[in-house]
């Protein structure tokens, strides 16, 4: 199946100049989700102990991939949502920084895992929840992506040496 299908493109958003991967067509098809789904539970089934979802669009596929694995599903987010002790990370946006934080109960040392979100850009998010994951002491089996934005050299870039997957890569703005 072709994900990009099932992409809509919105130009000029958030602002002039940006052509927006708006994924809510993706998760308005069942026959799509499905197929999502089912490849990453094939890939990932008796290969990983848990499924880290990225804030926020990382929780809609990383909890339902957790829950067809049986596995523990870990939020990653950002200031002020988690109630326990956390760890935090700070990354650089376009404009400034933001963080993201996770329990530091929430992994166990030596534990394999999955990083999943719906969009590889920059990498900033995806390399700050790397460095968290690996302060807990885990493992990171792949990051996995419905969209990769492969224009912009993240995988080669601020995720170099992490194994990536994605089913859509876009290659132009």
């Amino acid at each position: 199946m072709n994900i990009a299908e099932h992409i809509r493109d919105i130009p000029n958003f958030p602002k002039e100049g940006i052509v927006f991967k708006d994924i809510t067509t993706l998760l308005a098809n069942p026959e799509a989700m499905k197929y999502v789904y089912d490849t990453w539970q094939d890939r990932y089934r008796g290969k990983v102990d848990a499924v880290i979802g990225i804030e926020s669009r990382g929780f809609i596929f990383g909890a339902t991939l957790a829950d067809r694995l049986a596995l523990p599903f870990v939020p990653v987010r950002k200031p002020g949502k988690l109630p326990y002790s956390t760890i935090s990370r700070e990354y650089a946006l376009e404009y400034g920084t933001d963080s993201l934080h996770i329990h530091t109960d929430s992994l166990e040392k030596g534990q394999k895992v999955v990083v999943i979100d719906d969009l590889l850009a920059t990498g900033g998010t995806a390399k700050a929840t790397a460095e968290l994951i690996e302060e807990l002491g885990a493992e990171i089996v792949e990051m996995a992506f419905v969209i990769e934005l492969s224009f912009i050299p993240a995988r080669t870039t601020k995720l170099k040496g992490y194994a990536v997957h994605s089913f859509v890569e876009v290659e132009s703005e």
